[in-house]
């Protein structure tokens, strides 16, 4: 399927024509028809020539309703631009024309209608110019009466041109559906519809929508009026929704992949069209189905920061609208450059931030984004509409400059580290983390380089060996034939095993705490295991202390110890069992 709005001012003939292409009444309201011309957005349908289906997103012309005009032709990626032969280019062609420019749409086709009337001719050579001016550049153009029916078989034929010059659209892509009608059917629930530019949309999928706190899930979807289980875009849908009511859905909320869109009141964007100097303070912004007021901080000649409103669902390279409604005036289009972007709280913030954004080109570009941030998580760049490249650890990217200077900065750490602590087998990993100011310890991991390697959750020099007087106090201490006899305090001080100097031996593995005035040698508690599963089941404590040759200050910790490790199970009477 293919999308396309009209665009004209008003009374020009765009539901006419529609209605002569497709069969279909777009106009919906009994107001409209009543007053012959259209107030809302109005929908219909029709399969070309070639086999492809056509859907039109009809707009109002008048003046007073360029809101609802501009909201359905914010997601529509062609416009049929509609001029009648008999009155010529008007003002709110121009404003139309302006806002296809400025939201770069870059298809189009010109309809000169009421050639029954007038000689389209002279219409249609200053419409031409008209559009030449803009995003669209040169265009087809068609004459054509919607009363005789002369022309429309040229028409047909020249949109069958225009959507197959249409870029296919992204299935693969997040869905984002700008909500343009909300509504309630009896028996169904709340259904809204709107134009899936990408993606695709199943029934059963659970979506997030914008300014409702709870996911909502697709209980039915239809397109073009056929009941369908997907529908890839480019579409016109209708979605039935389930967990949300009516009142919570509204015209300019969006249904999204949950975790693909980050919410934003504030961006920085580059304006194309008036000065960014000569822009009001306020304006209101259109973007999708959405239009929200800003306020317009400008940073360069041609960038400014906008603080939206209400938050919505932007990304990089987004491209919107800025309209200053007390003129009647399109001030200009933009491009959003930064969705997340940095604090101006600091003297001179502001002229750095402008000379920043100068070198962005609103394309998501991740070496760009990593530059600038330095170290970023996926769901942030995934937010953003950053394409995604080969990660540092895990989830987490890192500019390849940043990268290298935190590697030095972790290694001079550690040799700092082990040579204020000579009894420390190195830095501990977690103490890293903290000291480079990383959110994740699988990025200290990932930094870790030789002749530094990562053992036991910490960090030292390869190679670096035992500190040789502990390890002979340690074998002094233990040098009895009994392996279960723990060394009384005043022997380990006499030794020179202080608490310090016991602790390092605990983290070397060189001996074994059971409390903390109760050390044994390393491996004593496999030792232990061995002897006890040799004496009968189940035993108690006295039967094991006497097993072991050892003191009941010595047993019950041990037991606790080979109880929390799953060597031995606590039965009810206080036996064991291995």
């Amino acid at each position: 399927m293919h999308v396309i709005a009209t665009a004209g001012h008003v009374d020009h003939g765009k539901s006419t024509l529609v209605r002569a292409l497709t069969g279909m009444e777009p106009d919906r309201w009994a107001e409209e028809r009543r007053r012959g011309m259209t107030i809302d957005l109005g929908f219909a349908w029709t399969t070309l020539e070639s086999g492809a289906t056509v859907a039109f997103v009809d707009v109002p012309g008048h003046e007073r309703f360029v809101p609802n005009m501009l909201a359905g032709v914010g997601p529509v990626p062609a416009a049929m631009i509609v001029v009648a032969a008999d009155e010529g280019w008007k003002p709110q062609s121009a404003e139309h024309l302006a806002a296809l420019g400025a939201l770069g749409v870059r298809h189009g086709l010109l309809v000169v209608t009421r050639s029954d009337l007038a000689d389209p001719g002279p219409a249609t050579t200053a419409a031409l110019a008209e559009i030449a001016a803009t995003s669209l550049g040169q265009v087809e153009s068609v004459a054509v009466s919607g009363v005789t029916g002369d022309g429309l078989p040229e028409l047909r034929a020249a949109l069958d041109r225009l959507v197959a010059q249409l870029p296919s659209a992204d299935a693969g892509a997040a869905v984002r559906l700008w909500i343009d009608r909300a509504f309630t059917i009896k028996g169904a629930g709340t259904v809204v519809t709107g134009t899936l530019g990408a993606g695709i949309l199943r029934v059963g999928d659970g979506l997030e929508l914008t300014g409702f706190d709870r996911p909502v899930r697709v209980r039915g979807l239809q397109t073009l009026g056929v009941t369908a289980s997907e529908v890839p875009g480019v579409a016109r849908v209708a979605v039935n929704l389930r967990g949300v009511d009516k009142d919570a859905v509204g015209r300019g909320t969006a249904l999204l992949t949950p975790g693909r869109f980050r919410l934003t009141e504030l961006i920085d964007v580059r304006v194309h069209g008036d000065a960014v100097a000569d822009l009001a303070s306020t304006l209101m912004l259109h973007v999708g189905s959405a239009a929200v007021p800003v306020r317009v901080r400008p940073l360069g000649v041609d960038t400014a920061r906008l603080r939206l409103g209400r938050a919505l669902p932007l990304r990089i390279g987004d491209r919107a609208l800025l309209r200053d409604p007390g003129r009647h005036h399109v001030a200009g289009g933009v491009t959003v450059l930064d969705v997340v972007p940095p604090g101006l709280q600091r003297r001179g913030a502001a002229a750095v931030r402008a000379a920043e954004l100068d070198a962005m080109t609103g394309v998501p570009d991740l070496a760009g984004e990593l530059r600038r941030r330095r170290l970023v998580h996926r769901d942030e760049l995934e937010r953003m509409g950053v394409p995604l490249g080969v990660p540092v650890a895990g989830d987490w990217f890192a500019d390849p400059a940043y990268r290298e200077a935190l590697a030095a900065r972790l290694a001079d750490e550690v040799n700092d580290y082990v040579a204020r602590n000579p009894l420390e087998t190195g830095i501990a990993v977690e103490d890293l983390r903290h000291r480079l100011g990383l959110p994740a310890r699988e990025i200290v991991d990932a930094l870790v380089r030789p002749p530094l390697t990562v053992t036991g959750g910490r960090v030292a020099p390869a190679g670096r060996s035992l500190p040789a007087g502990l390890v002979e106090a340690v074998e002094k201490a233990f040098d009895s034939a009994e392996p279960f006899v723990a060394p009384e305090t005043y022997r380990l001080a006499a030794l020179g095993l202080g608490a310090r100097q016991l602790a390092a031996a605990v983290r070397l593995g060189l001996v074994v705490q059971l409390a903390p005035n109760v050390v044994l040698r390393a491996g004593a508690a496999e030792e232990a295991a061995a002897v006890l599963a040799a004496i009968p089941q189940p035993f108690t404590l006295s039967e094991a202390r006497q097993a072991l040759g050892t003191s009941r200050r010595v047993a019950v910790p041990l037991l606790e110890l080979l109880d929390r490790t799953g060597v031995t199970r606590r039965l009810a009477d206080d036996r064991r069992t291995l």
